[in-house]
């Protein structure tokens, strides 16, 4: 069954990604949570192509997705979907944006994608399967020394928030050996999965932004958690060593 669900998510996700190259040379903005969070057309256009493609595959299955898809499971098979992650980048013409595509039942993930065409890199998994870049197997790094960690990271869009994230980096940035802000979450996780990245933190993340990458993280031999709690929750991912030093220095238990 996992095979089944993985080669429609990567179809579908191969097609939503080929859609949202043709980029329009205007944009229709709405502001979401705040004025800085928004979507355009084409995050929309996006979730109701890969809603309606998989669902002409498996009418049965449930919907959760980042603009507003929610349909029930019947089949004990749900998928969370992040259209667009990355919208600012898409906005700016920047690359790493990407369409995060998974499969869950009661236990959580089963099945996860992410394809990110401007930089050419498809990342996939299945529970139990390993993790894959572009076909190849891949696995974290570690173990990592916290004075040599290469961290990503994000900011939340509540300004109000992003003061705590920025005392954070602060803290961290004169002890590691550097810190990115690429702004996609999802290529971020996928990044710490296949060795690019050391670790990566970032508060406010939903559901939809995490579900395939953090399958691809921990098949690839991370630990990925999730603390705290809506709309601030802190996601950390990072190899099994790394994580713990991380964990206690973001301080996420205290």
């Amino acid at each position: 069954m996992h095979e089944e669900l993985l080669e429609l998510a990567r179809k579908v996700g191969a097609e939503a990604a080929a859609l949202l190259m043709d980029r329009p040379p205007a944009f229709e903005i709405e502001e979401k949570t705040t004025a800085i969070d928004i979507v355009t057309q084409m995050d929309k256009k996006a979730e109701t192509f890969i809603v309606q493609s998989i669902l002409a595959k498996r009418p049965d299955d449930g919907m959760i997705g980042e603009e507003g898809a929610a349909i029930e499971s019947t089949s004990g098979i749900t998928w969370v979907i992040d259209p667009l992650d990355g919208t600012v980048n898409y906005f700016y013409g920047l690359p790493g944006w990407n369409v995060s595509i998974a499969a869950k039942d009661r236990d959580g993930s089963v099945v996860g994608v992410v394809s990110a065409p401007t930089i050419n890199s498809t990342w996939w998994a299945t529970r139990g399967g390993g993790a894959f870049f572009n076909g190849s197997k891949i696995k974290v790094n570690e173990p990592v020394e916290f004075d040599r960690a290469f961290i990503g990271t994000g900011f939340q869009y509540d300004v109000s928030h992003r003061i705590r994230q920025i005392e954070n980096v602060g803290r961290m940035l004169p002890l590691i050996r550097d810190i990115r802000r690429n702004g996609a979450a999802a290529v971020d996780i996928c990044s710490v999965a296949m060795g690019s990245l050391d670790a990566y933190f970032e508060d406010g993340l939903k559901e939809w932004d995490w579900a395939a990458a953090s399958l691809v993280a921990t098949e690839a031999g991370a630990r990925f958690g999730l603390y705290g709690a809506a709309p601030y929750m802190t996601t950390l991912a990072a190899g099994p060593s790394l994580f713990g030093e991380l964990e206690a220095f973001l301080n996420l238990h205290a």
